[in-house]
Formats: C-alpha cells, sequence, structure tokens
C-alpha cells in the first residue's frame, strides 16, 4: 500500500471522528501510542508483534493529524526524503546523519 492510500484509508475511517476530537486530543492519543511504544522498547525482550501494532498505531495517528492539517504525507516524505541523504548527497548515507 502507498502512503498516499493508506492516507486515504485513514481519512475515509476516522476524518470525522478526528475533526470531533480537533488537533490538540488528536495528538494527544499519537503522544499515547508513542509511550506505548517506548515501554515496549523499554523491556528486557522486546516482543516484536506488539512493537509492530504500536508502530502501526503511530502511523495511523500520524496520518490522522496529516490529515486534520490538510497535509499530503506521500508528498511531504518525498520532499523531505529525496534518494539520498539531504547533507552530503549520497545513498547510501557517508556522514554518519
Amino acid at each position: 500500500m502507498k502512503i498516499s492510500e493508506f492516507q486515504n484509508l485513514i481519512k475515509d475511517l476516522y476524518f470525522k471522528a478526528d475533526q470531533r476530537r480537533g488537533i490538540d486530543a488528536t495528538f494527544i492519543w499519537l503522544i499515547e501510542e508513542i509511550g506505548e511504544f517506548a515501554r515496549i522498547l523499554r523491556s528486557k525482550e522486546i516482543n516484536t508483534n506488539d512493537a509492530s501494532e504500536e508502530l502501526s498505531d503511530i502511523i495511523a495517528w500520524t496520518n490522522s493529524i496529516a490529515n486534520l492539517l490538510d497535509i499530503d504525507l506521500e508528498s511531504a516524505i518525498s520532499k523531505k526524503y529525496p534518494d539520498v541523504c539531504v547533507k552530503c548527497k549520497s545513498n547510501p548515507c557517508i556522514c554518519g546523519n
């Protein structure tokens, strides 16, 4: 699935609820998911199934925020992260960033 397809899916499923909730509360949900992911990473043994679910939630909530702000994430990501490192212009990066 392309990023734009996923963003549209999240918009179709949740946009009305996200609008009612508002940007601040939607952002809090994202932060809560990041906190849940952090707890998994701090475990002695990382459960990759749980980590996978939390990463998926983080991406979904990020897409919800992008939809509320009318940001096309696929375009934004392509612009911010071209096919080369933005600092050293190499692929793979050789500057260590």
